[in-house]
């Protein structure tokens, strides 16, 4: 009988991604639904990131590029490290791949062994535990609710390291809930790390530019931290480049040439006009990141606003990324005479199938009494899905 990997039978499939799907069938029957269950920017990649792809296919970048990136792109990022954030790292601890996806994976996948141990706060982002899985490794969820802001304590991470523990991961600005960590609250969870040795922050800091408190803090900057994180970005979010795939690692250089030797494998290096694109962006004026980042502010205030007057949604104050995550789980039980609510998976289906909004449940991120909702849309369509969701739901008793 055919059969796939054991492997791959471990895997979820990408619960954002299939509400995606499921709206854009719905689009396609001609029923028109608002999708807010992608985290992608609206806007267009900025004109002068453009020209400089352009520029790059007539200058003939047209062939394989080195495995870590192109040495200007790896001096941007050293630059923009130095500049922005105030670290320190040289060319040869900076791996560019085909997306901070991969630049994620290739981390765990370089320092995970099997039957190994990572701990992932939930909510999560969907991949992280189906990455760890996928390298042989346990994922140790700690549950971080609504009620502490969605982040784990000092005393829950030490509760959940054992001998085995091999590695944290760590999403600020959070996806799916818009949560950050401070400096003081990263310095409580290093001090917890630094009394245990070989052990490992992956710090998703793709979301570092949209960020609504002013200062961006990474555990890369705490004390005693640096050689122990592996910091993922890229210019995805910050430039609305999502389909350029360009992530990178700033890590320690042993894990660098680790990730290196991994991608030279399977991938090689990233796109060559993509790279020469995100040199641009690095480089030039970042005046777009910060129009963008007013623009997702001012969306942030709106969507907050109106889900706190629907009866029956808890709702908190993101201060980053683009997500609300609102817990819903006063409606669990409720029905509309036809559909039963009983979860959140329930909960987003009946707001998809009624209420024409695409959302997705919070099983997927690790909180089952939530739903993720991106405001990375226009404003108009924020106001139409959020009184379409609040008629939807008063017709639950």
């Amino acid at each position: 009988m055919a059969q796939l990997s054991d492997r791959l039978n471990r895997l979820a499939p990408s619960a954002t991604l299939a509400m995606s799907q499921k709206s854009a069938e719905m689009k396609a029957q001609g029923i028109d639904v608002i999708n807010m269950s992608v985290g992608e920017p609206d806007f267009n990649t900025p004109d002068h990131i453009k020209a400089a792809a352009k520029k790059a296919i007539d200058d003939n970048y047209s062939r394989y590029s080195p495995v870590p990136g192109y040495l200007d792109l790896r001096e941007a990022i050293v630059a923009k490290l130095k500049n922005e954030n105030g670290l320190d790292y040289t060319v040869n601890e900076v791996l560019v791949s085909n997306g901070a996806k991969q630049s994620v994976c290739n981390t765990v996948m370089a320092l995970v062994n099997d039957g190994e141990e990572v701990i992932i706060p939930a909510p999560y982002w969907v991949s992280y535990p189906q990455m760890v899985k996928l390298a042989g490794g346990v994922p140790v969820v700690v549950n971080a609710g609504f009620d502490q802001d969605f982040k784990m304590t000092p005393e829950q991470l030490e509760a959940a390291i054992t001998p085995k523990t091999r590695m944290i991961i760590l999403c600020s600005p959070s996806n799916p809930t818009g949560s950050v960590y401070s400096r003081e609250e990263l310095e409580g969870l290093a001090n917890v790390i630094k009394k245990h040795d070989d052990l490992y922050v992956l710090a998703d800091e793709i979301y570092e530019h949209i960020n609504y408190i002013g200062k961006h803090n990474s555990m890369a900057h705490v004390e005693g931290m640096k050689e122990r994180t592996i910091l993922v970005n890229g210019v995805s979010k910050a430039y609305a480049m999502t389909g350029w795939r360009i992530g990178y690692i700033a890590a320690p250089e042993w894990i660098v040439k680790g990730c290196n030797k991994l991608q030279g494998q399977y991938t090689s290096g990233p796109c060559s006009v993509s790279q020469k694109a995100a040199v641009a962006a690095y480089t030039a004026s970042q005046d777009c990141v910060e129009e963008m980042r007013k623009a997702f502010e001012r969306r942030r205030d709106l969507i907050v606003s109106l889900a706190k007057e629907i009866p029956g949604l808890d709702v908190n104050v993101p201060e980053g990324a683009f997500y609300l995550f609102p817990k819903c789980s006063k409606f669990f039980g409720l029905s509309d005479g036809k559909r039963k609510i009983n979860n959140s998976t329930d909960f987003s289906l009946y707001l998809l199938e009624v209420g024409h909004v695409a959302t997705v449940a919070g099983d997927a991120f690790g909180d089952p009494e939530c739903f993720r909702m991106s405001y990375a849309t226009s404003d108009e369509n924020i106001r139409e899905a959020m009184a379409r969701i609040k008629n939807a739901l008063s017709k639950l008793k």
